[in-house]
C-alpha cells in the first residue's frame, strides 16, 4: 500500500512536474493479478484497483490501516470498467458487469475480486456505521444530461452511490461520460471545502491524454493523464479535466457531506 500524505495549497504552488505527479496521481492501478492501493491522507481515503486476470484475488488488511480485515473500519465503492467479473463479499456472490458499481458495507470480513478482463475500481473511507452490501447497475443510478456541444462538455453524469440512492456513510460514486465532440468535464470548474474526490479517468482512447486542472483557483496547475489513471483532488483544489478526445471518468469523494450540490463554483474567468 502506498502512502501519500497530505499536501497544503501553499507546499503546491512551488512543486514541480515530477513532484505533482508523485504526490496526485496514481499509475499502474490495473496491474494484471494484483490488488494495488494508495493510501491518502487527505480524508483517510484508500483508492486503487484490482485487475484478477484469470485469478481469485483476496482483500486482505494493511499494516497502516491496524485493522484484523480491510473492512473492520470502513467502507468501500467498487466500480468495474472493465470486462465482466465477480465479487465474492461474506459468502455473497455479486456479478458485476462494465460500469456496474459495488457498496460493500463495513463489517465485511472475506472479499475476493475474480474475472479474466475485469478490472475493478476500488475507493474506501472509514465508516462508522453498518450499510448493507448492494449492487446497482447503470440503468439504476440517477441521470443527469448536463452540458452542450457549443461549449464541449455535453455529458451524462449516472449517480451511483449516493445520497438519494445506495446508502452509505460517506462514500460517493458515479460516472461520467462525455459526447464525441465533447472534451470538457466539470467546467464550470468548482471546489468543495468539504471532501476529497478522486477522479480515474477511463475508455481514453489509445494516444490521447486529459490535461487534468487542479490547485487553487488562483493557483492552478495541471496534471497529463493517460487511460485508467487516477488523480487524488484534495479539497482545496479546483479539479476539472480538457481531453484530447472524448473519454469517460469515475468520480469519487469523501469528506464530511453527501451532498452533491456542496461546492463553490468558478466561472473560466476566475481561474488563473
Amino acid at each position: 500500500m502506498d502512502i501519500r500524505y497530505a499536501s497544503s495549497p501553499s507546499e503546491v504552488k512551488h512543486l514541480d512536474t515530477g513532484e505533482l505527479r508523485k504526490r496526485f496521481l496514481v499509475q499502474n492501478v490495473f496491474e494484471p493479478g494484483k490488488i494495488n492501493l494508495t493510501y491518502t491522507h487527505h480524508d483517510r481515503i484508500v483508492v486503487g484497483g484490482a485487475a484478477p486476470a484469470g485469478k481469485t484475488l483476496t482483500l486482505g488488511s494493511y499494516d497502516p490501516l491496524r485493522t484484523k480485515y480491510f473492512c473492520e473500519n470502513r467502507e468501500i465503492a467498487v466500480m468495474n470498467v472493465g470486462g465482466p467479473g465477480t465479487i465474492v463479499a461474506d459468502g455473497v456472490t455479486y456479478e458485476l458487469g462494465n460500469k456496474t458499481a459495488l457498496y460493500i458495507g463495513r463489517g465485511t470480513k472475506d472479499i475476493t475480486f475474480s474475472g479474466q478482463d475485469a478490472k475493478f475500481y476500488i475507493f474506501s473511507a472509514t465508516s462508522h456505521h453498518d450499510h448493507p452490501t448492494t449492487l446497482v447497475t447503470p440503468e439504476e443510478a440517477n441521470v443527469l444530461n448536463l452540458g452542450d456541444q457549443e461549449n464541449s462538455n455535453k455529458r451524462t453524469v449516472r449517480q451511483m452511490i449516493h445520497a438519494g440512492g445506495v446508502k452509505s456513510s460517506q462514500v460517493v460514486m458515479g460516472f461520467t461520460a462525455l459526447e464525441p465532440g465533447s472534451m470538457w468535464n466539470t467546467m464550470p470548474a468548482h471546489t468543495h471545502d468539504r471532501r476529497t474526490e478522486c477522479y480515474l479517468y477511463t475508455d481514453v482512447p489509445d494516444g490521447a491524454r486529459v490535461f487534468h486542472m487542479m490547485g487553487r483557483p488562483d493557483e492552478t496547475r495541471h496534471l497529463i493523464m493517460a487511460n485508467d489513471e487516477i488523480v487524488i483532488s484534495p479539497s482545496w483544489s479546483v479539479h476539472s479535466g480538457v481531453g484530447t478526445q472524448a473519454y469517460t471518468f469515475v468520480w469519487t469523494m469523501a469528506g464530511e457531506n453527501q451532498d452533491y450540490t456542496d461546492m463553490d463554483v468558478l466561472q473560466p474567468a476566475d481561474l488563473l
